[in-house]
Order: C-alpha cells, then sequence, then structure tokens
C-alpha cells in the first residue's frame, strides 16, 4: 500500500524567473531521450534549474523517506511574477512517505534552503479534502504593477483612469493570444477594481488593483489587440504594456479546520 503525506502552507515567491511547479521543455517534453538532442533546451529537459516544487522536494521528501512529491497549489502566477503577501496556498503530497518527521524541524529545513528565494508558513499535516478544497475554490487577488505607456502620460490621460479608482470595471475578455494555441477560445467576463494610481516616470504608472479570478492582467493592461475590453490602455488612451507584476495578496476565505492539527513528531501514516 502507497502511504501518501499531505502538507499544507503558503509560499511566498521572491525571485522572478522561478516557476511555481516543474517547468519542463515544451518540445522534447523533459524526455531524457529526446532531450539529448533538444535544441530548446540543450538536452537539460527543464526550462528553469529550479521551481517551487523542486526546491521543497528535495528537503521534504529525504526526510520522510519517499521518492515521489505532487504540488497542488491554489492557482499559480506566471514564472516573472512575484508571490507577496501571505503567500499562495498549497498542498504537498508525499507519495510512499515511510518515515516519522518533527514539522518544527521540517520547516527549519526547508527555512534553511530557501532562504532569500521562498518563504514558507509554518506547515502542517491535513487530509487529501484540502487539495480539493484549494483546487475548487476560487479567489480575488490584489496585484501590483508597473505599466509601461508608449508615451508621456498628461493629466488628461490619468483624469479617465482616476475617476474609476474603487469602482469595480466589468471586463470582457477573450482567451488571450499567448495562450490560444492550448486553451478553447472564449469570451469571459470578469471583474477589475483600480485601488491605486501613481505616476512614477512621464511614461510609467505604477498600479494597485483588485480583480476576480481567472483575470488576465497582463492582457487587462494591454488589450491583446482588442481581445480585452475596456483596458487599461482604452481608459488612458495610449498603447502601454504590463513591464512589472506581482500578486500583493489572495483573498482567501476563512481556512476550514485542518484534517490534522499541528503536533510533532509525525509519523508517516497518511493516505493511501
Amino acid at each position: 500500500m502507497t502511504v501518501s503525506v499531505y502538507l499544507e502552507s503558503r509560499y511566498r515567491k521572491l525571485e522572478r524567473g522561478l516557476p511555481q511547479t516543474v517547468l519542463f521543455c515544451p518540445v522534447c517534453k523533459g524526455n531524457r531521450r529526446r532531450a539529448r538532442s533538444c535544441s530548446r533546451c540543450e538536452g537539460f529537459g527543464k526550462l528553469s534549474k529550479d521551481s517551487v516544487q523542486e526546491l521543497i522536494a528535495r528537503c521534504v521528501l529525504p526526510r520522510l523517506g519517499a521518492r515521489q512529491g505532487k504540488f497542488h497549489g491554489a492557482g499559480r502566477e506566471d514564472v516573472d511574477v512575484l508571490m507577496l503577501g501571505r503567500g499562495r496556498p498549497f498542498v504537498f503530497e508525499v507519495v510512499g512517505a515511510h518515515r516519522e518527521f518533527d514539522l518544527a524541524e521540517l520547516d527549519r529545513q526547508l527555512a534553511e534552503r530557501l532562504a532569500g528565494r521562498v518563504e514558507l508558513a509554518p506547515l502542517r499535516v491535513v487530509g487529501r479534502d484540502r487539495v480539493v478544497f484549494w483546487k475548487e475554490s476560487h479567489f480575488e487577488k490584489i496585484y501590483r504593477l508597473e505599466v509601461a505607456a508608449a508615451e508621456p502620460l498628461a493629466s488628461h490621460h490619468l483624469e479617465h483612469v482616476q475617476t474609476r479608482i474603487g469602482t469595480v470595471i466589468d471586463v470582457r475578455q477573450r482567451t488571450p493570444q499567448r495562450v490560444a494555441h492550448r486553451r478553447a477560445d472564449l469570451d469571459r467576463m470578469r471583474q477589475v477594481e483600480v485601488l491605486r494610481l501613481a505616476q512614477a516616470a512621464p511614461d510609467t504608472l505604477e498600479v494597485e488593483i483588485r480583480c476576480s479570478h481567472g483575470t488576465y492582467v497582463k492582457e487587462w493592461v494591454s488589450g491583446d489587440d482588442g481581445r480585452s475590453e475596456p483596458s487599461l490602455a482604452d481608459l488612458l488612451g495610449v498603447a502601454c504594456r504590463c513591464a512589472v507584476l506581482d500578486v500583493l495578496e489572495i483573498l482567501t476565505d476563512s481556512q476550514a479546520p485542518a484534517s490534522s492539527e499541528r503536533t510533532a513528531p509525525h509519523t508517516a501514516a497518511g493516505e493511501p
């Protein structure tokens, strides 16, 4: 019988270019034989050396005597986006665990290994139901954006957005061009609320927004050639793009009680 132990936490990603999960090469798909001659990943099989998943796995799996781990995140941010605030909830499933472990010691080891790159909230042992909870729940998010405009912005450009601060904007978003090859071409209605707007330079804005689950923020900024409207570019009357994006907070509801309390040490008696 294969035993799984489920560890729940939140991660704060402090480094750009770090994916949440293993980023396999789209050409060779990580296949070792095909990777040898793959020019895209140069034989590596992946497009990044590390991921949040792998950093955690390298510490957790040996400690629990397991070889396989599965990362179940409550959504994901783009590779170039920081995850700040309280962090993104996730459950790390340790498959085939068979050693006792101490959560406090595991927290300490993870903090040491991930220092400067990822921060984790204290781990707790939960049941498989928490994977379902985070996968099926949808939450609003708060983002911080650095917006680059195609030309210097005058006060009359900003006025169109400033009058909308605190007002929920209904946005129609068609599947973005950048993901159209792997997702159904559909129109979706999303909501965006501008919380703060500041001009950092003649052609640069700092913006904070609150938006509904599933909003394509970068496309809301640029308009994505008319696929997202009204866009920030529409409101400004100037072409623009999202140069930097950070998740400031995921507005999760009150957490349901975990299936197990946080105690130590733990056995590897998880779920089959």
